[in-house]
């Protein structure tokens, strides 16, 4: 059996998309307005703050948009409270945006800037989406590059830099009038300075009376990552719906992850609905990653980031929909608010809590479990 390398997959489906013909004209979505306000608690940290998008069209093949949000971000994690201080600082990120649609092909182009204290990521944005064979075969295509400055707060002369390259690929396709299946796949290389300049490793020291001493993380300057993500919609006769999502990720830092979802809809008269969630992520950890080293310098790249450890998490998730009724809405435009709530436990397999009581290296493995709300509000008009 010949074996497909995703390179070439992607490369595929681009070929396939860009070569593919149609006959008929498909329409830009509509106008619409969202608030946002998202929040994340768990873990010793606190993230949240609002967001706002405004998508309007120029005419009926040319759209703009705006997106602006803004988080607060405090924390007091077991990595901080191990060799540092709680801290709290405030990211901004803003993005303009532009569709062309020209017969069923439509292309969107986009620019994004993030600034915080200490990192300033700016990114560019290309996708590609064509409707074919009757519109029941979506082919998409993406391409992006991002630039980021990263500095250390109280140390005026670090400044480093890394740089991110994405290409991603997908079809979509109907299969009955109920079921829809999709394949999305991803490629993604960074280089520079991947690490992050705050975080350290422990290692055994015997020349101390605590027996343990920190030094900085070490990353290797490139990382290379490919994902592939398969979903499915059945769609029932009630007017519920049922979502299926299994996505495959690896890297050559040594990371293998698997991630599942399943998810419900259903409909409460004509203005409500319901879903329900639930999802488990599992991960191996990066080939340079330890809990606690033998000794300092033990090796060439030495990490102990604990999202590069072997955990896994589980997702139980709850969300409402509220369709305005007509009544209440302005000029009649359609709007509907809506309110997300989940629930995830995080259990790391080999990264100890060193703030716990125990021997070096025999302390309590870690784990948590962190609450995240969303709600919108959204106006189409």
């Amino acid at each position: 059996m010949a074996v497909i390398n995703p390179t070439t997959f992607l490369l595929y489906l681009a070929t396939a998309l860009l070569f593919s013909l149609s006959t008929s004209a498909a329409v830009l979505e509509e106008d619409r307005a969202d608030v946002l306000y998202h929040s994340y608690e768990g873990g010793g940290m606190k993230i949240d703050g609002p967001a706002i998008l405004l998508r309007k069209k120029a005419s009926e093949s040319v759209a703009l948009s705006a997106y602006y949000y803004v988080d607060t971000i405090s924390s007091a994690s077991v990595d901080v409270m191990s060799t540092a201080s709680p801290y709290s600082e405030e990211r901004q990120e803003g993005q303009l945006g532009l569709e062309y649609l020209h017969d069923k092909t439509t292309m969107a182009f986009s620019v994004r800037q993030s600034d915080e204290d200490d990192y300033l990521a700016k990114s560019v944005n290309f996708n590609l989406s064509h409707d074919t064979f009757g519109d029941l075969t979506n082919l998409s295509l993406g391409l992006a590059f991002s630039d980021n400055e990263i500095r250390r707060n109280g140390d005026d002369l670090f400044e480093e830099q890394s740089q991110q390259y994405r290409i991603r690929a997908g079809i979509s396709q109907i299969l009955t009038k109920n079921l829809s299946v999709a394949l999305n796949m991803e490629s993604v290389a960074d280089e520079g300075y991947l690490n992050n300049p705050y975080r350290t490793v422990r290692y055994i020291d015997s020349s101390v009376p605590a027996g343990v001493g920190y030094q900085s993380e070490v990353y290797p300057n490139t990382r290379n990552s490919f994902s592939t993500k398969l979903s499915a919609s059945y769609y029932l006769p009630y007017r519920a719906a049922l979502f299926l999502h299994y996505r495959y990720f690896s890297d050559s830092w040594q990371i293998d992850a698997n991630d599942i979802e399943l998810s419900y809809r259903h409909p409460f008269g004509k203005t409500v609905e319901l879903e329900l969630k639930v999802r488990y992520y599992q991960q191996t950890q990066a080939s340079f990653y330890s809990d606690l080293f033998p000794h300092q310098d033990a090796q060439n790249f030495l990490a102990r980031d604990k999202e590069l450890s072997d955990f896994d998490d589980l997702t139980l998730g709850l969300g409402v929909t509220y369709l305005i009724p007509k009544q209440f809405l302005i000029n009649d435009w359609r709007s509907e608010a809506s309110i997300q709530w989940d629930y995830i436990t995080f259990n790391y397999n080999n990264f100890r809590d060193p703030t716990a009581e125990g021997a070096l290296g025999e302390e309590p493995l870690y784990g948590f479990s962190a609450h995240v709300i969303r709600a919108f509000f959204s106006v189409y008009f």
